[in-house]
């Protein structure tokens, strides 16, 4: 279990990297966009359905950059320390524990989708999703089970 100060590492990463990198690639979707990034994807837009993809592909990207520099760090490539709001200023390579990019990313309770105010796209839904099927189906036929052999 990540301390409280990775914790709080990862809520201001997730909202202030993530979730600012997400809103301004659709910044640049916007027609009112007039930076030199913005052109080029109006351009790309209007060979095809840019908007669609971005929707996957913006947080996509964002989510891999994330995940490469959380590896970095979790396999001290980039030694980083961060000091939370209490002062305490931790090594998060040796606090982490190495497991920072699985806590990014989370069975369900990751950073991403405990933090972000973003959308993002969950790989694993269907197959959470089926093993919550299977796990219902087993406990309906335990209960025919656990009443026992009829008196």
């Amino acid at each position: 279990m990540p301390s409280p100060e990775i914790e709080e590492f990862a809520k201001l990463m997730v909202e202030h990297v993530r979730d600012q990198s997400i809103r301004d690639g659709d910044r640049k979707l916007q027609a009112q966009a007039n930076g030199v990034g913005a052109k080029r994807w109006r351009e790309l837009k209007s060979r095809g359905d840019l908007g669609a993809i971005s929707k996957v592909l913006i947080p996509d990207v964002v989510d891999s950059v994330l995940q490469h520099l959380l590896y970095a760090i979790d396999n001290e490539l980039l030694r980083l320390s961060f000091t939370a709001s209490t002062g305490k200023t931790i090594d998060l390579s040796n606090d982490g524990l190495g497991e920072m990019c699985g806590w990014y990313l989370g069975g369900g309770d990751g950073w991403r989708e405990r933090f972000s105010k973003e959308r993002y796209v969950d790989d694993f839904a269907d197959v959470k999703a089926r093993f919550a099927e299977q796990l219902r189906q087993r406990d309906e036929r335990n209960k025919g089970k656990e009443s026992g052999p009829e008196s």
